[in-house]
């Protein structure tokens, strides 16, 4: 017959117990493994709050600094619109120089090229129109500008490159702007030399855009060219 159970033996057979619960053994394991990687998660944690922290003061910065190049180049172009080019331009590169980064730095480049090129300044509006134009590649304004750069390099007598631009701008926007470039495009061959091109270019026009308000003009400078050729 057993012997009677003592309070020691019931305390060793609990013991046992709990030590083969498989509860036990997982909160055990648990425990080793946050010891050895707890404070890898906690840096990890750290790092990514500093991170987001930063990306938040980032963002707060860029809308502050869009806030205040907004600002100023709204004034430069109120003085635009008032026929002040030289302030105007002045506040504009200002903003470029201080906001280069920013899409009213960006913009800046296009009002100061308009400046320029009002003031007869057809090499800086060349310029400018070009560093907005390499940042702002696609959309209305975009386009806007490389009309704006054909202008200013026929201005500049730079013919081939602003007769290029001109016929690339075909379609973009309306067809009347579409004989309007073709006959710009035709002129700038004309006054290159280059009357075949020029007449190739007036009857594409003609073909193509023969009931806008450039088409008689257009026959009228075929006419001539083909008089002569």
């Amino acid at each position: 017959m057993p012997p009677p159970s003592t309070g020691r033996n019931r305390v060793t057979l609990h013991r046992s117990a709990h030590l083969e619960d498989p509860g036990a053994d997982l909160l055990n394991r648990a425990q080793s493994i946050w010891g050895r990687f707890g404070r890898i998660v906690m840096i990890v944690i750290g790092v990514a709050a500093v991170a987001g922290a930063l990306a938040f003061f980032t963002l707060q910065t860029r809308v502050r600094a869009e806030d205040q190049a907004g600002d100023k180049l709204a004034d430069a172009n109120t003085l635009f619109w008032q026929g002040d080019y030289k302030r105007s331009q002045d506040l504009a590169k200002s903003v470029e120089q201080q906001w280069p980064g920013t899409p009213s730095g960006i913009d800046a480049h296009r009002l100061s090229g308009d400046d320029a090129y009002w003031s007869g300044d057809f090499k800086t509006a060349v310029t400018e129109y070009r560093s907005y134009l390499s940042s702002a590649k696609k959309g209305l304004l975009a386009d806007g500008v490389r009309r704006s750069l054909a202008y200013a390099l026929e201005s500049d007598k730079q013919y081939a490159e602003a007769s290029t631009l001109y016929t690339q701008l075909v379609g973009t926007f309306d067809r009347e702007s579409s004989a309007e470039f073709l006959a710009a495009a035709a002129r700038c061959q004309r006054e290159a030399g280059h009357k075949e091109d020029a007449v190739k270019l007036l009857q594409r026009l003609l073909d193509e855009f023969g009931e806008t308000s450039y088409a008689n003009a257009a026959r009228i400078d075929l006419a001539e060219l083909t008089a002569t050729h």
